[in-house]
């Protein structure tokens, strides 16, 4: 880049040369007044100005103007250089683009003719701009611009540029179809691959892979890849079109630029998290062995093949799974400096996000968790035993975290929160089932004309009877209270198999209104006032009125008839022992 220095009258004379219009225009009108020795270096000095524009040449920015020379504002400097630009090319000059050096800045220059002045009013100096480096880079640049300018007035180039971009064009969309086309058969041939496999090694067959949805998985991880390819390719040839032409080829390369600069920004990146991703894949080996090595003496806790004074083998499942979460948090928050990008202002604000949606949807969360805790440690419950919590009764069969779910005798799933558990109170028929007995009570209400002796022998007759009922411990009954017009009666029965209790207890309470209503003793259930006229009894005949008939799944209707002084006769004579 040719530079020379140049001082007084021959600034003030290359000033004039690039400003001579304006200076035409001054000298058609009469100056107001003499003007005093030396105003004229003031008059033709730069000075700052409160505007800025990007002088653009050829759709390439050259340089940004931001100061004012001889009363011209930026926009009209670079309006009269794009101007003595046209000229230059209309009269097909191309340079020597050169600078030349004066007081306080630069003359760019074409040809020796001037195309405007670069000075210390033009450079930001908060980026770190001089005055030399935008000199040199403005040259540089419209040195490119006018070679462009003259290559967009070139049919014959443009003419070459065409076909090259219509071939890149061409060869983009040909590669993209067969993109496409080798997705479409690396799907099929994935599938028919996994099928096979699948199939020959026993663990499935076909419709079982389909249903739990891995060629799907499959699927979508092979479209994914297939959609990145084409993203890049469409890319790649739009910016190799842009490339080709002059107007568009500082889109295409400022395209290009973007492209390896955020290629070489992830590659870097990436390099720089080697030493941090290595540290948490380090700790991830380490956490995983503990919890490994934690989880298999839990299990012999478990199973009986360990013992420890502090922990139950009801209670070493979940805690084996509160020691593992805990392992696996505190090797989160180790983990956390050396993950890629946690320092980053995005990191932190995503992490405060998150505690703060922790912080306000925990309370209810934390009740659970601790509710459950609870239950867990303080084997109220096991999974397996039949419970009544509140109105609900059924079998356990998960306990968790944040809920206990119970599987009813209708086969009903019932979620309850362990909050609620714990709010209630809980019953468990099967804890004591296995060494000790555990009563199932029905009641009835007896008039006091009915001798109780032949009550609580009927009751017993009817716990005798019924099918589940357990021999030993022996069925008792209790006058639970003497109420004002009855007695009330509470028979006791241990009963086989806790989670048919409500099936043995329909079965018994058929029992007893057949014996109540074949002996003739009226049930007062469930309050009794006053005598009816008529007792309140269903006669023997019509034990079986239509639509039940003999072994319709009637209590007692396949066993054989006894006689029933035989009968009450042996309850008493079995009570009194």
């Amino acid at each position: 880049m040719p530079t020379r220095k140049m001082t007084g009258a021959a600034w003030i004379s290359w000033i004039a040369l690039a400003w001579s219009p304006v200076l035409a225009n001054q000298a058609q009108s009469p100056p107001a007044q003499a003007q005093a020795p030396g105003s004229a270096a003031t008059a033709l000095g730069f000075e700052r100005s409160g505007t800025s524009v990007e002088f653009v040449y050829a759709n390439r920015p050259i340089v940004t103007l931001r100061g004012r020379v001889l009363g011209r504002e930026p926009a009209e400097r670079a309006r009269g250089a794009t101007r003595i630009l046209d000229d230059l090319i209309d009269d097909h000059i191309s340079g020597p683009v050169e600078s030349r050096a004066i007081d306080g800045g630069y003359l760019i220059t074409v040809a020796s003719r001037v195309i405007l002045g670069v000075s210390s009013a033009d450079i930001d100096e908060l980026a770190g701009e001089t005055v030399d480096g935008v000199a040199a880079q403005t040259v540089s640049r419209l040195q490119q611009a006018i070679g462009e300018a003259f290559e967009a007035r070139a049919p014959a180039r443009l003419a070459a540029a065409a076909g090259l971009a219509i071939a890149g064009l061409a060869l983009g969309l040909l590669t993209l179809w067969g993109i496409a086309r080798a997705h479409r058969w690396l799907v099929d041939r994935l599938a028919q691959v996994s099928e096979r496999t699948i199939t020959r090694s026993g663990f499935a067959d076909a419709s079982s892979l389909r249903a739990m949805r891995l060629l799907e998985i499959q699927r979508g991880v092979v479209t994914a890849v297939t959609v990145a390819l084409g993203l890049v390719v469409a890319y790649g040839t739009l910016t190799f079109v842009l490339r080709r032409f002059p107007y568009t080829r500082p889109w295409g390369e400022s395209m290009r630029g973007f492209l390896l600069m955020t290629v070489e920004r992830l590659g870097g990146g990436a390099i720089d998290a080697l030493p941090g991703l290595f540290t948490v894949a380090l700790i991830v080996v380490i956490t995983r062995f503990l919890t490994r090595l934690v989880g298999l003496w839990f299990k012999a806790v478990e199973e009986g093949r360990a013992r420890a004074r502090w922990i139950y083998p009801e209670t070493a499942q979940p805690t084996r799974r509160l020691v593992t979460t805990l392992l696996w948090l505190f090797a989160v928050v180790v983990a956390y400096p050396y993950m890629p990008g946690s320092q980053t202002e995005a990191f932190k604000g995503v992490s405060v996000f998150l505690g703060l949606m922790v912080t306000f949807g925990s309370t209810g969360l934390v009740n659970q968790i601790m509710s459950g805790l609870m239950l867990t440690y303080s084997r109220a419950l096991r999974v397996g035993d039949y419970v009544r919590i509140g109105e609900i009764e059924g079998s356990v069969i998960h306990l968790g975290m944040l809920s206990t779910k119970i599987k009813s005798y209708r086969g009903e799933e019932q979620t309850i929160p362990n909050a609620v558990v714990v709010a209630q109170t809980t019953t468990d028929f099967s804890r004591f089932a296995e060494t000790g007995p555990v009563f199932m009570p029905t009641t009835v209400t007896i008039g006091y004309d009915t001798p109780w002796r032949q009550v609580q022998a009927l009751l017993l007759l009817a716990a005798e009877r019924t099918a589940g009922v357990k021999r030993e411990p022996k069925p008792y009954v209790i006058q639970e209270s003497l109420q004002d017009f009855y007695v009330k009666y509470t028979l006791c029965v241990c009963v086989e198999i806790q989670e048919r209790r409500v099936f043995t207890l329909h079965d018994l309470h058929a029992q007893i209104q057949d014996l109540f209503n074949e002996y003739g003793v009226q049930i007062m259930s469930p309050n009794y006032v006053f005598d009816p006229g008529t007792p309140k009894m269903v006669a023997k005949k019509d034990w079986y009125a239509a639509p039940a008939g003999l072994g319709n799944g009637s209590a007692g209707d396949e066993q054989q008839p006894r006689r029933p002084d035989d009968e009450i006769h042996a309850a008493q004579t079995h009570r009194g022992r």
